[in-house]
């Protein structure tokens, strides 16, 4: 099964606020995700793309315990899956836009989650990904005509505003994306959060950073990505 890495802004706000939590249960499809990397003999197994996660960013506290197996078996991937397969958009096309291309489920990965101030939420992910796969991600854009709608989810409305910043230097190219969302209820109003994404490529691994909450910055998500970047070369050079 094929995972969408950006399916537009559900993902985003989703995965950002889920924990995840590594545990016995799921150690079986995460031996998986290493023995892939490993029959292939290219790129990193899931156990060492953990170990070169970020341990203490900058203004951060860990939460919980990295998640590390097939991407597709990650808990705060499943978690968004589930909320993404949900939700209802105003312009359908959206939900099906693949930036990028699909992310193979049983791609070694690894993920962990932190917490910060003022109701901040940051999460890395770590993907081993040939050259060519990582930079149809880098290159990928959010299609015009989905910088802004709307999601509902049960009978919830939120609206959604898109901005996308030029093409990066962070690593071996890079992609910046802001998501200002806001809760719609009758009046028209409603509380208002921020999500900024940036995702990166190194040598054979594709990384993304996401912070999410009220006072998320796009200066903020590409610190953490400079910090993330320096920490998967030392550890996976």
């Amino acid at each position: 099964m094929a995972h969408r890495l950006l399916p537009v802004t559900l993902l985003l706000s989703t995965a950002v606020a889920a924990t995840a939590c590594g545990g016995d249960a799921e150690r079986a499809r995460q031996v998986r995700g290493t023995a892939r990397a490993e029959v292939a003999g290219i790129g990193y197994t899931s156990a060492q793309l953990a170990q070169a996660l970020l341990q203490q960013p900058s203004g951060y506290q860990r939460a919980g315990e990295p998640d590390w197996g097939e991407y597709g078996s990650l808990k705060a991937i499943q978690n968004a899956s589930r909320l993404q397969r949900e939700a209802v958009l105003d312009k359908p096309s959206c939900g099906k836009a693949r930036p990028g291309g699909d992310v193979a489920g049983d791609v070694p990965a690894a993920l962990v989650s932190f917490t910060g101030g003022r109701g901040l939420t940051a999460t890395e992910t770590l993907m081993s990904m040939p050259a060519a796969d990582a930079e149809k991600q880098v290159n990928a854009r959010v299609p015009p005509g989905c910088l802004r709608f709307r999601t509902r989810v049960g009978s919830t409305w939120a609206a959604h505003r898109v901005v996308e910043a030029p093409k990066g230097e962070i690593g071996e190219g890079s992609r910046t994306i802001g998501v200002a969302t806001t809760g719609v209820a009758t009046t028209g109003g409603g509380a208002r959060t921020r999500t900024w994404y940036v995702v990166f490529r190194g040598r054979r691994y594709l990384a993304t950073i996401t912070v999410y909450g009220p006072g998320a910055t796009r200066a903020d998500a590409e610190r953490l990505a400079g910090e993330a970047l320096a920490q998967a070369d030392r550890v996976l050079s």
